[in-house]
């Protein structure tokens, strides 16, 4: 997936994309300030400069759950992107879920997606916990819309409400399906996941292996978690009384 960059123009709101790296070239062409071929004197243009002395652009990195700092340079695409993110903390590409801009929190509406500005801060989500969980499919649609991230990793962006996987608790948005009725579908584009979910057999059980983003100490809601587990613990007792 190739990124482009986000570029606002003063009193305009519409956004514009370019690449991410151009060269001078391109940019003084525009300008009027290269010349190709020969001049009306017949002298030769001058040539571009080389690479290494062209502009590069610097995004500042983080991993999501917490980490020092990072710079990155010199990426056109997600693939690049995350290699460089894995390059600067020393980890292993395939680690990264997705990333998300300007916050270090599972927020879908921050996803990165084809375009980045030039003041995003970039968040890498890795892997975390793996979990195995058994699904009965009650309801022709399951509720779910995956996505992926450009680098063969599908995950769940949204959940429906009162869905069936609403239901299972264990799965959240961000969760990365690794496989399915042991399918293993890394590599997957999403609507290739997502049509392996549509066909599966109603009134049927199903087994999704997934692994959730690893999360920080303080992203963790204590108030919000025990409340829930004392709503589980209030179901589990008022099944035991019936």
């Amino acid at each position: 997936m190739p990124l482009g960059l986000r570029v606002k123009r003063k009193n305009k709101t519409k956004e514009v994309s370019s690449k991410l790296v151009e060269s001078d070239e391109i940019q003084d062409r525009a300008a009027g300030k290269v010349a190709t071929g020969s001049n009306a004197n017949g002298a030769a243009g001058l040539p571009p400069p080389p690479v290494n002395l062209r502009p590069k652009l610097v995004f500042h990195t983080q991993l999501a759950h917490g980490s020092p700092t990072g710079r990155i340079e010199g990426f056109t695409n997600v693939k690049e992107l995350y290699c460089k993110i894995a390059e600067a903390f020393q980890i292993s590409p395939e680690e990264i879920l997705f990333c998300t801009l300007n916050t270090h929190k599972i927020d879908m509406d921050k996803l990165l997606g084809g375009q980045i500005g030039l003041e995003d801060f970039i968040f890498a989500h890795v892997k975390g916990t793996k979990k195995e969980v058994d699904v009965l499919k009650s309801e022709d649609a399951l509720g779910l819309t995956i996505t992926d991230n450009g680098a063969g990793v599908a995950f769940i962006k949204r959940v429906k409400e009162d869905s069936t996987i609403d239901k299972v608790k264990v799965i959240n948005v961000g969760d990365h399906i690794e496989s399915i009725n042991g399918k293993n579908v890394v590599g997957s584009r999403h609507y290739e996941v997502a049509k392996m979910l549509k066909e599966l057999e109603k009134g049927k059980h199903f087994t999704l292996k997934l692994i959730e983003p690893l999360r920080a100490f303080e992203m963790i809601n204590p108030g919000k978690e025990v409340g829930r587990q004392m709503k589980v613990k209030s179901q589990l007792e008022g099944k035991h009384s019936d």
